[in-house]
């Protein structure tokens, strides 16, 4: 069963998740990527205002691939989240409330989560055209110069991902293999 969620988060429904539940996330997201990042934090050391809102927000690893005709987007699954690691402890502080990707995330970012009330979703690898079935619009809306790393706000109903971090720590990178060894 699948929890269906809506972004932006509040702080009670990120608190909420547990690490391995099932969720259906429908509302806005923004999908940014390394370059986007490094914008955000260059903009947050400076003082300056950010093309995008934090607070509460969800922001998706991605970069989306060309939408062919008739189509809002082209594939769109996620990518690899450790590279948006030393960003994302700053984000967390400006109120980012969630992440969505794939892979593990270090430690202060696992803390820094932990701090700021945060979850991590984790998406399919591999499974673009699929997950793209879940945006019903996509545009740019920040640094529209950096091409597909531009930041993108994606309206999705019941986009499919897994909570792999939760608020409290829980790490399903970790919990699962343990799990698994225990199984053998």
């Amino acid at each position: 069963m699948s929890i269906n969620i809506t972004a932006p988060l509040t702080d009670e429904a990120a608190r909420n998740l547990k690490v391995g539940d099932r969720v259906l996330i429908s509302g806005v997201i923004y999908a940014a990527r390394d370059a986007a990042h490094k914008r955000l934090s260059d903009l947050m050391q400076a003082g300056q205002p950010l093309p995008i809102p934090l607070d509460g927000q969800i922001i998706y690893y991605m970069g989306p691939c060309p939408a062919k005709p008739g189509r809002v987007i082209g594939s769109a699954g996620p990518t690899t989240s450790g590279r948006m690691d030393a960003y994302t402890p700053a984000l967390l502080d400006n109120g980012l409330k969630g992440m969505l990707g794939k892979g593990q995330r270090s430690q202060a970012v696992v803390a820094s989560m932990i701090k700021n009330g945060a979850v991590y979703f984790a998406a399919i690898g591999g499974a673009g055209a699929l997950l793209a079935e879940a945006v019903k619009e996509s545009r740019v809306v920040g640094f529209a110069d950096l091409g597909a790393e531009a930041i993108y706000l994606l309206s999705v109903v019941d986009f499919p991902a897994i909570v792999a971090i939760d608020s409290r720590g829980g790490n399903l990178y970790i919990s699962g293999p343990e799990a698994y060894r225990k199984d053998r």
